[in-house]
């Protein structure tokens, strides 16, 4: 389960603007929701494409955190809708399964950040209220090389229902080796 922070002393209250948050997790969306409402959004939850389509059209917001994978779509065909209907809207994209050629195209339609998930709550309001020119600072703990790998491996493994056979097979990776790294601890 993910948690969401509470608004630290070092967050400056912010003064408006609406906030989209589109994820199918509605337990997710529903605490980010509160926690962006606490650091001054006015926010609405969609749990699908479809309802976000929806309420872009009806009332573009001028932010937005969508996820990247819905039930019903991908986040990126929000993010290019919302960019349509409102140039000047923020956008974040969140993932649980992000790679390089996914955040390009995150970047080139429109949004300004692409996280990972779980993300704090501290780090959605810094990407969507930060300015343009600014830069996000590197991360303090920066996963290892291996911890990467094994994360990487570990979702595949998952996305294929934890069969190994398809797992080597999509890594093209040998059964065995897959086999001693499923069963070893994660790096750190």
């Amino acid at each position: 389960m993910e948690t969401i922070a509470e608004p630290t002393t070092e967050t400056a209250p912010f003064a408006g603007g609406r906030l989209l948050i589109v994820d199918d997790d509605a337990a997710f969306g529903q605490r980010l929701a509160r926690a962006m409402e606490k650091r001054g959004f006015v926010t609405e939850v969609a749990e699908s494409a479809y309802d976000a389509a929806v309420l872009a059209d009806r009332n573009p917001p001028d932010y937005a955190v969508v996820d990247m994978r819905l039930g019903d779509g991908n986040g990126l065909d929000v993010v290019e809708r919302l960019r349509r209907k409102k140039p000047d809207a923020k956008a974040v994209i969140l993932t649980g399964y992000g790679n390089i050629a996914t955040a390009v195209t995150a970047v080139k339609l429109g949004a300004v950040d692409y996280l990972s998930k779980p993300a704090d709550a501290d780090d959605v309001f810094a990407a969507l209220t930060r300015e343009s020119a600014d830069h996000p600072a590197p991360p303090e703990n920066p996963m290892s090389a291996d911890r990467v790998r094994w994360e990487h491996i570990q979702r595949v493994y998952e996305m294929c229902d934890r069969n190994v056979s398809e797992t080597a097979r999509r890594l093209n990776m040998h059964r065995r080796t897959l086999q001693r790294i499923l069963a070893k601890r994660a790096p750190r």
